[in-house]
């Protein structure tokens, strides 16, 4: 079976909800996405709106202080909402490359702190965070069990290696800059042990359900895990998983039933969110980000703009200014696409104004360094 690019842009904004708003509560259609890229508070809201009718934002706040839907640090070691049913699976898969980064750092290994240190640490800080703690807190936690302060940077690698999941704090999106801690509900799992390789099927399984058709290399990007680990998980599943060919002659694996849009299905405008998913998910980046734009969306410090999706494709950049949603196209848009953007901004300009009207004004200065526009057009708001 071969499956041409088109093909896997739709279905990626098919797997996505990105084809069309559907009406979902929040906790299901978070599992339904799989993983909400999330380091940045606002963006999680921002992603739901794109994908559901009837998005509440008071309705992920329920679900993140409920802990049902979670916040930590799993796949490509950065911060994810994602499923609280789904996070021992996934945390057991990431569990090696967690390790190997974060207390395999030479910034950690200079601290001085051994395994056997490393390991009690590991094992008591859950027990201290029975409730949310600051970072100061655990800070003092640290402090009073090595007999001396721990290096910040130290202090931070040893918190996102922990089973820990960020605590809503409160503010306009659930969490502040300065983020609290509470003992996630499962323990890491061995990196050698079944336990992680049952944990790495499971993310296979999932990533496809919401990402495929997938390659290795896709599949290894979405997770930042070494390609060895991923090709012994996929042959493991070889029976549960359907292969095909992409375009350019790469074998592409997917779960049997999951959406296939025609091609030439159409596909309406959204307003991505910072760090949105479906710009991350692949090592070939073309599937939604065109190869003459991926630098400008995608940063030199890695920072992925919000961008504007035409055609299922990213075709230009947002953010939000005085008066609406400033909209930058890197490529001349047709009326009737400016119509549709349009009317996305009036919505999220409303959405944004119950909240934080500015949310993302600390990346302004990629604004300032310039973008290569073909047209930027101010989408005013006031759609309540």
């Amino acid at each position: 079976m071969k499956i041409t690019a088109l093909a896997l842009n739709r279905a990626t904004l098919a797997r996505q909800l990105l084809l069309r708003r559907e009406s979902a509560d929040v906790v299901s259609a978070v599992r339904r996405v799989v993983a909400l890229q999330a380091q940045q508070p606002a963006s999680p809201y921002i992603a739901l709106w794109n994908r559901l009718s009837d998005f509440d934002p008071a309705e992920l706040d329920a679900a993140l202080t409920g802990l049902r839907t979670v916040k930590a640090t799993l796949m490509r070691i950065t911060l994810h909402a994602v499923d609280a049913d789904d996070y021992p699976a996934f945390r057991a898969a990431m569990e090696p490359t967690l390790y190997a980064s974060r207390l395999g750092d030479a910034r950690y290994r200079a601290a001085g702190i051994g395994a056997e240190q490393t390991g009690a640490l590991v094992a008591g800080l859950p027990r201290y965070a029975d409730r949310p703690r600051t970072g100061a807190e655990i800070a003092g936690w640290l402090e009073e069990r090595l007999g001396a302060p721990m290096d910040p940077a130290a202090q931070r690698m040893l918190r996102q290696y922990a089973p820990l999941w960020h605590a809503p704090t409160g503010g306009p999106w659930s969490f502040e800059t300065r983020p609290s801690y509470v003992a996630a509900a499962t323990r890491p799992a061995p990196a050698g042990s079944e336990a992680a390789a049952a944990g790495l099927r499971t993310l296979i399984r999932r990533y496809l359900e919401g990402f495929g058709p997938a390659s290795v290399a896709d599949m290894a990007r979405f997770a930042l895990i070494q390609r060895t680990r991923i090709r012994a998980a996929v042959l493991a599943l070889a029976d549960e998983l359907e292969q095909g060919e992409g375009p350019d002659g790469t074998v592409m694996y997917d779960v049997p039933g999951a959406p296939r849009p025609d091609e030439d299905t159409p596909a309406p405008p959204r307003l991505l969110a910072m760090w949105d998913s479906v710009l991350l998910a692949y090592a070939d980046h073309g599937r939604v980000v065109p190869p003459a734009y991926r630098k400008q969306v995608t940063r030199v410090n890695g920072d992925v703009l919000p961008t504007l999706l035409v055609d299922g494709r990213v075709a230009g950049v947002w953010r939000p200014v005085e008066g609406g949603i400033e909209a930058t196209a890197f490529h001349p848009l047709a009326r009737r696409t400016w119509e549709g953007l349009a009317a996305e901004a009036a919505s999220l300009a409303a959405l944004l104004a119950a909240r934080d009207p500015r949310a993302y004004s600390r990346y302004a200065h990629w604004w300032t360094k310039g973008l290569p526009a073909a047209e930027t057009r101010l989408l005013p708001g006031g759609r309540g």
